[in-house]
Parts: C-alpha cells; structure tokens; sequence
C-alpha cells in the first residue's frame, strides 16, 4: 500500500514535534529542573499507580519490599519515553525521505539514535536529520548520567540527618520520644534541652534542601529509607511535633 505524500508530511511534521517535545522535557527535568516536565509528573502518576496496585492487599513489610524499587523504576520509565518518543519522532520524520516505505524509516532511524548504522539510508533524506538523531542519543543519555550522582548525594545529605535522628527519637521517629530522651539523656537524669536549640536549626537548614532538592529531583521524593521503619516525612514530623510540644509546656515545667 502506497500512502499519499501528504499524509507522509503530516506525519513528518508530527514527528517533528514529538522530538522537540522529547528534547524540551529531558531539558527541563535534568538541565533545568526547577521548570519541571509534565512528561516526567505523568511517569511518576503512572508508576505510582501501577505499584499501589501492586501491594493493595500486601501488609507492610511487603508494601515497603515493593516500594523499595519504586524511585528506580520511575527512572528508568522516565529514560526509555524519552528515547521512545524521539524514535518515533524520527522515524516520523524520515518516512517521506526514504524509499522503502515506514518500515525503513524504522530501521534508519533504529541505527541513526543508537550510532550502530547497521542501515544506509536510501532516498533523498536530509543529513541533518540523521545527524540530529544520531546526536538525539548524547541529548538523553549524557545529561541523565550526569544527574544520577546528583540525585544520590541528595538522597545521602538527606538520610543521613534521618538516621542520625534515630538515636534521639526511636525508629520509627516520635516527637515525645525526642524530648523524653533529650531531657533524660539515656538514663543520666540531666535535662539538655538547651542542645535542642541546635537540633532545630539543623533540622530548619535540612527541610530548605530537602524542599529544594525534591522540588527539582521529582523522583527523589518516591526513594525510601533504607531501613523500613525509617522514613523522611516521619523524621520531619517528629522534629516539629517535638518543637509543639516544647513551646506548649511552660518554662518552669521543662526542668
């Protein structure tokens, strides 16, 4: 079957937007992260549904195994609808240039992205466009090497404040349970809420870059605490519960 040349330019041109659109999303969630992509929410929206999905009749210690995976897989996800769209945008886009109908477009644009060349492209096809896919594969890739050990040393600043926090307030991490064993001090009998002051300003510098760094790196916020009762929301709310409860009792009473 022959397909008519304009439907094969419209095609082309809806390739041509597929790709931009591909581009201006890997740009905007790891070169400009604070702009976000709606290609990257959606990913997350869909993974996050397919894994509560997946524990809805699983306890918690399953859920928590499962869950474990989660942030992972959204990269991953997120990696393979870049490529994907740019590979169907380019093979779009080389159909009305390549005798052989869609079929090798498909190819040529297979070995173009991956730099293989495994098929010479036949026809008048345009050398910018197979050096713009060729090239397409740097675009996606390079950039998303590059932003992993950034989403890891985030990830570390944060857990580590987390787990710290474990020693002062239980695991799972309970506001009461700071300021029982703050006042304490394991056993001592000596009261040191005077350190706490220093906790709270340490906790204030860790939400700024918690809020920051999961505002830019959407992924980082569905990456778990290595241990199951441990978690980094808990954390937080055990701190503030902990500053409640603190500036609700009297002076005179902290003793």
């Amino acid at each position: 079957m022959v397909v008519p040349v304009a439907v094969r330019s419209l095609a082309a041109v809806a390739g041509g937007a597929l790709v931009i659109t591909a581009w201006a999303n890997v740009i905007g969630t790891l070169v400009v992260p604070r702009r976000g992509s709606w290609l990257t929410r959606w990913t997350d929206r869909i993974v996050n549904r397919a894994f509560i999905v997946a524990v809805s009749r699983a306890n918690y210690q399953r859920r928590d195994r499962v869950r474990v995976a989660q942030g992972v897989t959204i990269l991953i996800v997120q990696l393979v609808a870049w490529l994907g769209s740019s590979f169907i945008g380019f093979t779009l886009l080389l159909w009305p240039f390549v005798t052989g109908g869609i079929t090798q477009a498909f190819t040529v644009a297979g070995g173009s992205m991956t730099s293989v060349g495994f098929s010479d492209p036949t026809g008048t096809v345009p050398p910018a466009i197979v050096f713009a896919a060729a090239a397409s594969g740097l675009v996606i890739i390079a950039p998303q090497i590059a932003y992993l050990p950034a989403l890891d040393a985030a990830y570390n600043r944060r857990e580590t404040e987390v787990v710290l926090l474990n020693a002062r307030a239980g695991e799972p991490s309970w506001g009461p349970e700071l300021l029982a064993r703050t006042h304490l001090v394991l056993g001592s009998g000596v009261s040191t809420f005077d350190t706490l002051s220093g906790l709270y300003a340490q906790w204030e510098r860790w939400a700024v870059d918690a809020a920051d760094t999961h505002t830019a790196y959407l992924p980082l916020v569905r990456f778990r605490s290595s241990q199951p009762l441990t978690s980094w929301v808990t954390a937080l709310l055990a701190v503030l519960d902990s500053a409640a409860l603190l500036l609700a009792c009297p002076r005179g009473r902290r003793r």
